[in-house]
């Protein structure tokens, strides 16, 4: 047993002694002087870190020699001092920059579990709309009656007079604190195996689909199509992700591979809590949006013009931010 764990160690540490000997050389010229390393290094320097944190965490479930533990342990303090050294001293716009490339190449080193979020999401929404336009009277099974209609009434109303600044303001707030909660049950619920999560993104893509459904039977179709379409990209995007990111950290428990579960679900955990920030920051958009912009008495051709090259720039900035530094991340 202890030759067979001394030879799984000693691979182990072949194996990732490249990267090892990388971050130590950067951490070690970032101690002398920051200003040595390049943008490049700098970008090199983050996943190297996230990468030891876990070789440490693999280290000390498999209980791999104290020298080996540490070593990496060492490596960790310096990389950190090194990293997050750096960050204090860096402007606000390197350090949104670096944020900006991160989040979209943390959604697609998980784009499979994205996909299935929005299969799962918006099949169900596009089966609540199809099922409430053909017989409104199912939009109660899923929805509350005594909300559909007071929602169908005001959407049949338009939006002709606008809103009020303090009205706005007011439903911004409630935008926030209810998009926000929802986006976080889905990613919470993850944790078990990511079949709750799973319920929830269907739940809710139901429920949205079938309001919408209702709406739009009762004649308000289009109304509701120009309050949606300035914010929805944003909105449902954003559900998506966080439910995609909960389903990827349940995945991380029920499939570890060769790590423990504990170690695997601090690895998940790195790109998940990045996912997580991202979608709360598109939600805090998108009920400004759904506020401000999209119950104005704007045009109706504006308002469609707007939502479609927002969706198209979500789009491209989930699909290509961050390529740049896609082999270093």
């Amino acid at each position: 047993m202890a030759l067979t764990s001394a030879l799984s160690e000693q691979a182990f540490a072949e194996r990732r002694a490249t990267d090892w000997e990388a971050l130590a050389d950067l951490a070690s010229r970032a101690s002398r002087s920051p200003r040595k390393l390049s943008a490049g290094d700098v970008e090199r320097l983050s996943p190297l870190y996230r990468n030891v944190c876990a070789d440490l965490a693999y280290a000390q479930s498999a209980h791999y020699s104290a020298p080996l533990a540490d070593y990496l342990r060492d490596l960790t303090a310096a990389a950190h001092a090194a990293l997050y050294g750096r960050t204090k001293r860096r402007g606000r716009g390197e350090v949104l920059r670096v944020w900006m490339g991160a989040f979209p190449r943390a959604v697609r080193r998980h784009h499979r579990v994205m996909w299935l979020a929005a299969a799962l999401f918006f099949g169900s929404f596009a089966l609540g709309f199809a099922l409430a336009l053909r017989d409104p009277t199912f939009a109660f099974r899923v929805v509350p009656e005594g909300m559909l209609r007071p929602l169908a009434e005001a959407y049949a109303r338009g939006f002709g007079e606008g809103r009020e600044a303090g009205e706005g303001a007011l439903m911004a707030g409630f935008y926030v604190n209810n998009n926000v909660g929802i986006a976080l049950r889905c990613f919470a619920v993850g944790i078990f195996g990511g079949l709750p999560t799973a319920f929830y993104l269907v739940h809710n893509g139901l429920s949205i689909g079938a309001t919408l459904g209702y709406v739009a039977a009762q004649g308000a179709g289009f109304n509701v199509l120009t309050f949606v379409v300035g914010h929805g990209s944003l909105e449902l995007g954003a559900i998506v992700l966080a439910g995609g990111a909960g389903m990827a950290l349940g995945w991380s428990v029920v499939a570890p591979g060769e790590l423990t579960r504990a170690a695997s679900l601090q690895r998940a955990a790195r790109d998940v809590v990045v996912i997580v920030f991202g979608a709360a920051v598109m939600l805090v958009f998108a009920a400004g949006l759904e506020a401000f912009w999209s119950a104005s008495s704007l045009p109706a051709v504006v308002k469609l013009s707007v939502g479609a090259a927002l969706f198209v720039l979500v789009a491209l900035y989930l699909t290509l931010a961050g390529r740049g530094e896609e082999g270093r991340a």
